[in-house]
């Protein structure tokens, strides 16, 4: 690592740089996700410093010792090719590897893939961001009382992520919780505030009726421009997304090292919670 460059954990101090590069990056995240992600994971999200001045971030977000998420992999166009993306996402590796965790994921943009590539990620799936301008009906949407965990959403992820699901539900916009004639929670699904638009995931289900169903409420509920990032597998959502009048505007690569993959079911993901989280 070049004397120029310290890497360090993030602090509450630094959110105002790290959202202007994500600005610049032209991505959807608030200062809200930023402040999760730093409340869940303080010891593995990073700043690098070039000279004392701020210049990327990374981010971790940890599902137990079985997966974790890195994201937010962004550096100012001032310090570009200057090894500081590489000393980030080596400082997010070692961390997560300090805690046993037995999978790393991430979603990559093309770009970045052949990147990861070099530093022993492997790709899983595709995915595509969906977006679509879509006019609300009218109707309020009852928020529900999370009882978490949901086991189908661990069947659907591949782990369990309650905690997280819990926290984003405490920001949404609406949220959907379906039970079953039994009163078993079967599907789950949120829209959430964006930056630049509204974001509709994470959406998990038991089964693909259950999923279709939370998915088409939400959406009825959305007013205004919308993002929505599916897994391409789940054939499903990606024929409802068109049939909504939403397009294809950029792929994303599912990417993981470790010592064994953990994988969900993506016909039961009819929504992601974000490329930065999984």
């Amino acid at each position: 690592m070049p004397n120029s460059l310290k890497i360090r954990t993030l602090a509450e101090s630094d959110l105002s740089f790290a959202d202007a590069i994500r600005a610049s990056a032209g991505w959807n995240q608030t200062v809200a996700d930023w402040r999760r992600l730093l409340w869940h994971g303080p010891e593995g999200c990073f700043l690098g410093e070039w000279d004392g001045a701020p210049a990327g971030v990374v981010t971790t977000i940890r599902y137990g010792d079985e997966l974790a998420w890195i994201g937010m992999m962004l550096v100012h166009s001032d310090f570009r090719r200057r090894g500081i993306a590489s000393a980030l996402m080596e400082a997010a590796i070692d961390y997560l590897r300090s805690k046993n965790i037995a999978c790393i994921k991430l979603d990559a943009t093309p770009d970045g893939a052949h990147v990861y590539e070099r530093l022993g990620f492997r790709p899983e799936l595709e995915l595509f961001r969906w977006e679509g301008n879509l006019k609300f009906n009218g109707e309020s949407l009852e928020q529900n009382t999370l009882g978490l965990p949901f086991d189908f959403d661990r069947q659907a992820f591949g782990a369990d992520r309650s905690e997280w699901i819990g926290s984003l539900a405490k920001d949404a916009k609406q949220m959907q919780l379906m039970r079953d004639d039994a009163g078993r929670p079967v599907a789950l699904g949120m829209v959430r505030e964006g930056a630049r638009a509204k974001y509709l995931g994470p959406i998990s289900s038991e089964n693909e009726l259950a999923g279709r169903e939370v998915t088409q409420f939400l959406i009825e509920k959305i007013d205004g421009h919308a993002f929505w990032d599916l897994p391409e597998e789940n054939s499903d959502a990606v024929s409802m997304a068109a049939s909504y009048g939403f397009s294809r505007s950029r792929p994303l690569l599912r990417m993981w090292m470790g010592d064994h993959l953990v994988k969900g079911d993506p016909s039961l993901q009819y929504g992601i919670g974000d490329p930065s989280t999984g």
